[in-house]
């Protein structure tokens, strides 16, 4: 199958122009002539460099996926067959990346898979959320029901993703600024200074005889510098990827920090009981949800964790119980949990959870950033401060001699 682009006339004379997904120029031709129209000039469309050149196509985002829904919703509701549904939001698609996922959709659609399998082929942008949700709606035919749920929860989790790094941009950019300023005082005015205190002669003040050995090391190995930091990262980023042992150590290690270890765990009690929520809700077993929750956590202490529990479930436990000594989910939430499976309420109690740890790590985001300005801006001045002092004290010693 493959795109054309396509002229033809009406019966009246009038020109009018389009395109089509077809197997070749003569079904388009078929396909004009079936509508009506005098076919002119079929050719196919040209590729996107985007399509020639992989590594230049656009990510698809959670805002893609959210609109993607909602308006597949909409069109479920309305009784559009599937397959159309797909092909008129595939056609009015403009993240080229996308437009071809829910065109190879709507093929695999076409030829007799399930909505949930043609998802299932493209794991980069459908997780197994997702798939399973659509899975669930399919079978129960409240497929409208679960994409407008599925796109309440992509919602909430885009905006937790947007509160936490809207969180760290300050610090970050004012981190960078003031590493950029150190580095341009360390590398361009020092020298300057040293050679105006060369020619005066006489022993330096020791700040000031350090900031120069600072600014000579730096200028000689500014170069292995920059490439020791980005092969470390390159490093970090590789052995997460590749070695299981150091993903898990460094999960760990995220958990246990001083501040953003208590955000993390918020996060993930949030994410975890609305996720959970989501699932029970549309009628996924709850251990196939537990399954899915704990692959989709982020953090393989999590997940762990999330299997250990689900393992219990499966021996014949409540959620609750293996829950119960955790170190990473709070008592308050097992309390609750354990609340609702009394009660038959689950679903409800995970919802109440999840809406009260997002206002959690609300007020602890806010917390982290108002605690984080002074302190940057503290760095920031102090550290420019201490190097302007100590390249003026010779300054005033110089200025003693003289006088």
């Amino acid at each position: 199958m493959a795109i054309f682009v396509w002229t033809a006339q009406t019966r009246s004379g009038d020109k009018k122009s389009g395109e089509l997904e077809a197997s070749g120029p003569d079904a388009v031709a078929i396909h004009l002539k079936n509508m009506g129209l005098v076919p002119g000039k079929v050719k196919e469309k040209p590729k996107d460099l985007a399509e020639i050149f992989p590594f230049l196509a656009p990510r698809v985002t959670i805002k893609d996926l959210v609109v993607f829904t909602r308006q597949f919703a909409v069109m479920v509701d309305a009784g559009l067959p599937l397959v159309q549904c797909l092909n008129i939001l595939a056609e009015q698609q403009p993240n080229v990346t996308f437009k071809g996922v829910l065109r190879s959709v709507k093929q695999s659609v076409e030829q007799g898979s399930t909505f949930a399998d043609a998802l299932r082929k493209h794991p980069k942008v459908f997780d197994d959320l997702f798939t399973n949700l659509i899975a669930a709606g399919e079978v129960g035919g409240i497929l409208d029901t679960i994409l407008n749920r599925l796109a309440i929860q992509l919602e909430k989790q885009e905006k937790l993703r947007k509160q936490l790094k809207g969180a760290m941009v300050y610090p970050a950019t004012v981190s960078v600024i003031a590493i950029a300023c150190i580095v341009l005082l360390l590398v361009k005015v020092i020298p300057v200074f040293e050679q105006m205190f060369a020619d005066f002669g006489g022993t330096l003040p020791g700040p000031t005889q350090a900031v120069i050995n600072l600014s000579k090391w730096l200028q000689s190995y500014i170069v292995y510098l920059l490439v020791a930091i980005v092969g470390a990262f390159t490093a970090f980023g590789q052995a997460r990827a590749k070695s299981p042992s150091f993903r898990f150590k460094s999960d760990a290690f995220a958990l246990q920090l001083p501040i953003f270890g208590n955000i993390i765990k918020k996060v993930a009690v949030a994410r975890f009981t609305r996720t959970l929520g989501t699932m029970i809700s549309s009628g996924v077993p709850i251990l196939d949800g537990l399954d899915i929750v704990a692959r989709t956590a982020g953090n393989m202490v999590i997940e762990a964790e999330l299997q250990a529990t689900r393992k219990s479930i499966s021996e014949g436990k409540t959620i609750a119980e293996p829950l119960q000594g955790s170190k990473i989910f709070p008592g308050m939430m097992v309390q609750m949990i354990s609340v609702g499976e009394e009660t038959g309420s689950m679903e409800a109690m995970l919802n109440k959870i999840a809406d009260f740890y997002d206002d959690e790590v609300d007020s602890a985001v806010a917390a982290l950033t108002a605690m984080l300005e002074p302190i940057m801006m503290v760095f920031m001045g102090g550290s420019i401060g201490t190097i302007l002092i100590a390249m003026y004290l010779p300054i005033f010693t110089i200025a003693d001699t003289i006088g």
